[in-house]
Order: C-alpha cells, then sequence, then structure tokens
C-alpha cells in the first residue's frame, strides 16, 4: 500500500551535548519516508537545543581559544607551522585564529557546534550558522515567552495592570506591587525613585546614595536599572517576583507622572485590584504606616472579578492616647534606646561642622524608612548655606531618635546633604546630631563658639 504523501518518522533522541558547560549544542534527526509519487518532507531534518548552559568553573580556557590552540605546531600548506590565538574575524561562526608573533590569521573553518557567537542573546553556533534558542531551548525556534512567562503563550493566564503616579513633595510611597508579579517596567521622567523590597532594604538609590545603572538582584530575580544625568530613569524586573516589592519616590521637582505596568495570575489580580484588594486600603506593615494615597488614573486589560455581595464596611476603630500610639510604633520596629547628644564638648565638636539653629517644630510625617519634622526657623547661629522661614528636616529612621515633639523649641545642629549630580538638597537631622530644648542660657553658651571655628 502506498502512502499519498512522504511522511517524517519520528525524532530520534538527542546527541551527547558538545559542551560540559558554557553553553553547548546537542542534536536529534528524522527521517523522511519516502514513496514513489509524494515530494519532499517539508521541514528540517534536524534539530538542535542549547545544553550544559552552567557557568563554566573559574579559569576555565575560552572555548574558541582552544579550538585556536588545538592546530599549534601544525604544518600548513606552506609547510611552517605557528602557535596560535583567537582572532575575531567578520563571522562569528568562522575559526579565525592569529599566529603568534606574527602580522596574519588564517580561517580553518567553522568552529565547533555550541561555540557562542553573540553571548548577549545567548546564541552560538551550528554548522557556521548563528542560532539564538527560543524559551522551548531549541537553536532557531521563534517561541517567545509571553507577559506570564508562558512559553509560546498569548497572555491569557495572566492579567494586565498599569497606572500613573503623580506625587507631591517628598519621599511617597507610589505602590506595592505583590510578590509573583511579572514584566514589571517603570519610567519617570522627572526625578529620582526608589526601589524597596518587602524586608524593608532598599535596593536602588537608598540610603543617602544614587545607584549607578546597572543589574540587581532582588526578590529572588533581577533589576535592570536605566538613569540619564537628570531627565529620566526606569528599570524593568522580569520575574516572578519572591516577595512583594514597594515603589517610592523621591519628588525635589514637579513630577508629571511615574508610568508602572505588570502582570498579575488572575487570582492575584482579583485578590489585589479587586474593589476591597489592599491596594486600594492603607498598607499597613512594620514599615509603613497608614496615609493618603493619591488618586491615580489606572487601566487594565481585562476587568477584575466584582466582589461579593453582602460586604459591609469596616466600622472605624476607637481613637488611641499620643504616649500609646508611640509606643506601639517603636516596639513595631524593635527599636533600641535613643542616643542623647548634649553638653559642652559636643557643642564644641559639632558647631564648625555643621548648620546650627534655633526651630519651632510645626509637625512630623513619616515616609518610607525616614520621619520628616516640618520646622520654622526662628534664628540662625551659623549656617554656610541659605535657610528659609520653614525647612523640612530628614531623620534616617522610624524610631523618633532624636525625638522632637511638635510646638517645642529646639537647638538643632544639621548637616546639608547635597548629592554629586546636584539633584538633591536636604537638611539631615542624624541621630548624633546635637539636639537639646531651648532655653535663653543656650545664647550665652553658643556665642563664644563662633572664634573656635576661625581657627
Amino acid at each position: 500500500q502506498l502512502h499519498v504523501r512522504n511522511e517524517w518518522a519520528a525524532w530520534s533522541g538527542w546527541s551527547v551535548c558538545s559542551r560540559s558547560c558554557g553553553g553547548g549544542a546537542s542534536v536529534r534527526t528524522r527521517t523522511c519516508i519516502t514513496n514513489p509519487v509524494g515530494g519532499p518532507c517539508a521541514g528540517d531534518p534536524r534539530q538542535y537545543k542549547i545544553c550544559n548552559t552552567k557557568v563554566c568553573p573559574l579559569g576555565s580556557e575560552d572555548f574558541r581559544e582552544m579550538q585556536c590552540a588545538a592546530f599549534n605546531d601544525r604544518p600548513l600548506v606552506s609547510g611552517n607551522s605557528f602557535r596560535w590565538t583567537t582572532f575575531h574575524g567578520s563571522s562569528p561562526c568562522e575559526l579565525s585564529c592569529l599566529a603568534l608573533g606574527h602580522n596574519f590569521y588564517y580561517n580553518f573553518g567553522h568552529v565547533l557546534d555550541g561555540t557562542a557567537c553573540d553571548p548577549e542573546a545567548g546564541a552560538v553556533c551550528v554548522n557556521g550558522r548563528c542560532l539564538k534558542p527560543g524559551c522551548d531551548s531549541i537553536l532557531g525556534s521563534t517561541q517567545r515567552e509571553d507577559a506570564c512567562m508562558v512559553c509560546g503563550g498569548h497572555n491569557t493566564t495572566c492579567l494586565h495592570h498599569k497606572s500613573v503616579y503623580q506625587s507631591p513633595f517628598g519621599y511617597n510611597e507610589v505602590t506595592m506591587i505583590p510578590a509573583g508579579a511579572t514584566h514589571i517596567r517603570v519610567t519617570d521622567n522627572s526625578r529620582n525613585y526608589l526601589l524597596q523590597n518587602g524586608r524593608s532594604q532598599f535596593v536602588i538609590n537608598g540610603n543617602w546614595k544614587i545607584s549607578v545603572p546597572g543589574e540587581y538582584s532582588v526578590a529572588g530575580t533581577k533589576l535592570l536599572y536605566r538613569r540619564s544625568a537628570d531627565t529620566w530613569e526606569s528599570f524593568e524586573v522580569p520575574g516572578p517576583t519572591q516577595e512583594d516589592l514597594h515603589l517610592m519616590v523621591l519628588a525635589t521637582d514637579r513630577n508629571p507622572g511615574i508610568e508602572y505596568e505588570y502582570w498579575l495570575p488572575p487570582d492575584q489580580y482579583a485578590q489585589y485590584h479587586g474593589r476591597r484588594s489592599p491596594l486600594r486600603q492603607a498598607h499597613h506593615t512594620a514599615s509603613y504606616f497608614p496615609r493618603g494615597q493619591p488618586t491615580t488614573p489606572t487601566t487594565t486589560s481585562r476587568a477584575p472579578p466584582s466582589p461579593a455581595p453582602g460586604l459591609h464596611p469596616q466600622h472605624p476603630q476607637q481613637p488611641i492616647s499620643r504616649l500609646e500610639r508611640e509606643e506601639n510604633h517603636r516596639n513595631l520596629l524593635n527599636c533600641g534606646k535613643c542616643q542623647r547628644v548634649k553638653g559642652r564638648r559636643e557643642r564644641q565638636r559639632q558647631y564648625c561642622k555643621k548648620d546650627f539653629f534655633r526651630g519651632r517644630v510645626l509637625g512630623k510625617l513619616y515616609r518610607g524608612e525616614e520621619t520628616r519634622y516640618d520646622v520654622q526657623i526662628i534664628h540662625t547661629y551659623r549656617n554656610r548655606f541659605r535657610l528659609e522661614h520653614r525647612e523640612f528636616l530628614w531623620v534616617p529612621n522610624l524610631c523618633d531618635c532624636p525625638d522632637l515633639q511638635p510646638g517645642k523649641q529646639y537647638i538643632l545642629m544639621v548637616r546639608r546633604h547635597i548629592n554629586y549630580e546636584r539633584t538633591l538638597n536636604r537638611i539631615l537631622l542624624e541621630e548624633d546630631s546635637y539636639v537639646v530644648p531651648y532655653r535663653p542660657r543656650e545664647d550665652e553658651l553658643l556665642r563664644p563658639l563662633q572664634r573656635l571655628c576661625s581657627n
């Protein structure tokens, strides 16, 4: 009985990988079952896949260099022999080698299968062709991961969340990006923003430092951070993330809007973006406290499920006293005892190094990992920078160290912080700063200190 058309037989098993590490190639074949009337089989009789992609041990010889060295001391057509090293010619899949001590190179043909030809794309050479693997590990495959991290998928197993945030001045939490998010993209066309993981550790732009562009590890995945000198910055996280990420912004200038987007599995999307989701209410953790969130326009690629019927609004909690509230606040953060900085010696030591003034505390606000005091400047004793009638003082902790009470006046020694790019200008009240409640006698104690700074 004759077949109507030619057909492929089943694939053979995969061959041994061409390399033991660093990314090699493995091949499998299939045979075209022919018949008198059938045409050629459609497709390729060979298929290659990437294999053994683990990094080679430190000190291993370069694969291409090893191939050139295999021709050392072998006579060429002319009868002469040479020692060879790698030469990168016009084709990445040709084995071009430079003769050591001579000004010429020789082409020995194709490199061995599995030789890297485009390291950034993960491509390797196979039969003289540079092939990039798809998400199915097949070399030359066009299969790609979709936004849900499904190979060859069509974005049907997750939901898209996209929003724009416009912040007031100072530190503000933009959003919490839940664990399990994929393809996170954030773009800011104004000033710095900060990313903080779920353990309250800054990943970029934290600890009073502006991070350099590059790749950072966060939440079990990688973060690629890009920024210009002073106009824009962005980052991308492929995911999936293994913990919640907190996106924060330090707004020092007019902010046209921070755009962010990510994808979530449907069950998580319903949890975090339903009408009563945690992302639409005040966010409570040991490091974040309830505060008003600006309204942001939100778009999604699919509508989230409606909330279950019968839900009733929660009754407001009874207010607690200020002392009890502050004690609970410190207990949550495991704050130790504050360092007490006062006395004549500290006054003299810090006077010539810092700005020195008397101010009345008007308000206090927790922002991210910092405390911000709103202070009215009453009198300046020594300052190298201009002070406005009202200034914000930033304390790099949430433990009320030092603890300034609204309505009271204090003598304050502070440090001016200006970053290298001069895009950030803030007044820091550090834990070891000289801080004492104001009393008239302080004026008499401070006047003689000026002469110490001229020595």
